[in-house]
């Protein structure tokens, strides 16, 4: 096998990895693929620059995701810039694939931030409503070791803010890929940067939609959230907390209908309104999701109640036939059965952030 044709199989096969997201770093990916070619040692002339297994992850992307990467591009880079002008104390750079063009589906938008005090951003974030995590990754460069300090936040798209102490502003940062100085962008070279990309641009209305749309997600967890404090009568609700048995609800559904988002969302969101009023919590809750769900899933969560009459005998004949002439009548009966499957104390549960997460993935899978 000459070293040419092997060298451009390792790259094919390590973007495979990074692109299916079995890998996440470079380094790793072209060593794992090697080895699964080879089946031994590898030389280091024959395996492929961080560049050309990039080049062909973006083959890939143009591949797979076709015109819709190039919108999507768009709607991040505009992303980006609402998210630097709220982090603008920290100069936020934006740096990596959003900037230069290489991105493809579930890539992250990152941001470097120079904040001595990780606590001062996610205060801003906690303000602002936005959900976020704090990794600390120790990472092994040319023998040293260094540990990174990430906030991964979601907002419309998932955002990886790399904290940096504020002297290091003027610092000049390497590429992994290039080896020569990375590409960043302030807010202002950013606003240009746009402007030539997309001639024609209104930055203050792109910026003022983005700020103004609802996470719905986040929507969904200021709703569930105070669920964990709904305590149910024991004779119906055995199991504790509304919270808690909704998780039940929807790990019961998922185990049945593991891809159908709607009636996934009606399982984790059908009590939501005990929070809000819990002597009509169904009205409650429909409520406070209208706008928010399909019309499929307000459907479910309007009529799950009904279900239990169905089961003990007490709905009317008239209420029994309009239930039966919906198309979604076998959907609202699975419902009822997860319901009353949700119900066992010391059960496992998925956490609140999985479940939603999962719906989440769901959603930008299926759209």
């Amino acid at each position: 096998m000459r070293n040419s044709k092997l060298r451009r199989q390792i790259a094919w096969e390590a973007a495979r990895l990074m692109y299916d997201r079995q890998e996440s770093e470079y380094y790793r990916a072209k060593m794992k693929a090697a080895r699964q070619l080879t089946k031994g040692w590898v030389k280091p002339s024959d395996l492929p620059s961080n560049a050309e297994i990039r080049d062909q992850i973006q083959s890939f992307a143009r591949l797979y995701e076709g015109d819709s990467r190039t919108e999507n591009l768009r709607a991040m880079r505009l992303a980006a810039l609402a998210m630097m002008r709220r982090l603008e104390r920290w100069r936020p750079r934006l740096i990596g694939s959003v900037l230069t063009g290489h991105t493809r589906e579930g890539s992250d938008i990152d941001l470097h931030l120079f904040a001595d005090s990780v606590e001062s951003v996610t205060h801003l974030l906690e303000q602002e409503g936005l959900t976020y995590a704090v990794e600390k990754k120790l990472v092994r460069k040319q023998g040293e070791e260094q540990v990174y300090t990430h906030v991964h936040v979601r907002s419309g798209f998932d955002f990886e803010l790399t904290l940096y102490a504020s002297d290091q502003a003027h610092y000049v940062f390497k590429s992994s890929i290039t080896g020569k100085p990375i590409e960043r962008a302030s807010v202002p070279q950013l606003e240009q940067f746009l402007a030539q990309q997309y001639p024609g641009v209104d930055l203050e209305a792109e910026v003022a939609d983005i700020e103004a749309e609802v996470d719905v997600y986040q929507l969904y967890e200021s709703l569930l959230l105070p669920l964990e404090n709904v305590k149910q009568n024991p004779d119906y609700h055995p199991e504790g907390d509304a919270l808690y048995h909704s998780l039940q609800v929807f790990d019961h559904a998922r185990d049945e209908h593991a891809y159908d988002q709607e009636f996934l969302a009606a399982a984790l969101l059908h009590d939501v309104g005990k929070a809000i009023d819990p002597y009509d919590h169904v009205a409650a809750g429909l409520e406070a999701l209208d706008g928010f769900v399909t019309e499929r899933t307000a459907w479910l969560i309007e009529h799950h109640m009904l279900c239990h009459k169905l089961v003990d005998g007490t709905l009317g004949a008239r209420a029994k036939r309009r239930l039966r002439d919906s198309e979604h009548y076998h959907d609202l009966i699975a419902l009822g059965e997860c319901d009353r499957a949700g119900r066992q104390p010391g059960a496992e549960a998925p956490e609140l952030d999985e479940a939603l997460d999962y719906l989440r993935e769901l959603d930008e899978m299926f759209g």
